[in-house]
């Protein structure tokens, strides 16, 4: 398992997935631990937020400290958690994928990702397999657990657990995914630990589906694009100008904040406003995108009586 995690909730959630494959005396387990050369910090600072936003809309990888592995590991299953930034893989994990020895642990390799984030991910899971599919690797599940607030209240909520390290504020909901999702993560770690003595990690069908691995919004797909265009034009601008931490860099974020700052407000309410209006003439179009985005686990629930806790 290749692990990162910066408020801690991914690695509670990997935990509860590896734990039934760690209890069964057949089955080796392997940790790595991602760690950048320069750590990010959590809470954030303002301004060290906002500074991760271009690289991470690029896909510059920063530099990791030495790895464990050497590249000659033969592993059944590759589990790889991650975060999403800025509607992106998180750097440490773009950082493991780009480095000289992925090619070489994942080529070939059956890998299961999952995923804790705010409520989109859907762009970021599409990089995602670019990146795999660099390596050689075999997407066989997905698995996403996301903030079950409103999305309106999230984009509170989230960047303020960010930037104070405090999940909870007001009578709102508090941040991230809830402690009963979290709980009941472990189900995915008992079906990859049935898979694997079945040796069913080798066969190319998901090991997940019909345990409500992972649910996609299709409404949010047209604010996903907009983001997703904004950070990447705005991070052209922002790279041209300085590197991550030069000072000179921090008008222009000021600047970047505004702009998307607007088009949350705008772009968002707006698109699901003219959907709502549009769901009749569209339920084909987000039936569609819904089955993409959710392939290939989906969100069936046909075999969630078998591991329900």
């Amino acid at each position: 398992m290749l692990s990162y995690s910066q408020t801690g909730q991914l690695s509670e959630i990997t935990r509860r997935i590896v734990e039934p494959l760690q209890q069964d005396k057949n089955i080796s387990v392997h940790t790595e631990v991602l760690r950048p050369l320069k750590p990010y910090p959590f809470p954030w600072k303002f301004f060290s937020f906002l500074d991760a936003f271009p690289e991470s809309a690029h896909m510059i990888a920063p530099e990791l400290q030495p790895l464990a592995l050497n590249g000659e590991e033969d592993f059944d299953l590759v589990m790889l958690p991650y975060q999403v930034w800025f509607l992106a893989p998180s750097l440490r994990v773009t950082a493991l994928l780009k480095h000289p020895l992925a090619k070489k642990l994942l080529a070939g390799k059956p890998v299961v990702t999952v995923i804790a984030c705010r409520n989109m991910w859907m762009m970021a899971q599409e990089k995602m397999k670019s990146l795999l599919d660099a390596c050689g690797a075999r997407l066989l599940d997905n698995v996403v657990l996301t903030d079950s607030a409103p999305t309106l209240t999230t984009l509170f909520t989230t960047p303020l657990w960010l930037l104070t390290g405090k999940r909870s504020w007001f009578s709102l909901p508090p941040a991230g995914v809830d402690a009963a999702s979290i709980r009941a993560s472990n189900r995915f770690g008992f079906a990859l630990r049935d898979a694997l003595h079945k040796n069913q990690d080798r066969g190319t069908a998901p090991l997940l589906a019909g345990l409500q691995a992972v649910e996609a919004n299709p409404h949010l797909l047209v604010s996903e694009k907009a983001g997703t265009r904004s950070f990447y034009l705005w991070g052209v601008l922002l790279r041209a100008v300085g590197e991550p931490g030069q000072l000179r860099r921090r008008p222009f974020l000021l600047m970047s904040v505004i702009f998307l700052i607007a088009l949350i407000l705008s772009v968002v309410p707006l698109s699901l406003l003219l959907q709502a209006i549009l769901r009749p003439f569209m339920q084909r179009r987000f039936a569609a995108i819904k089955h993409k985005f959710e392939t290939p686990s989906g969100s069936g629930s046909e075999r969630m009586s078998l591991y329900e806790q």
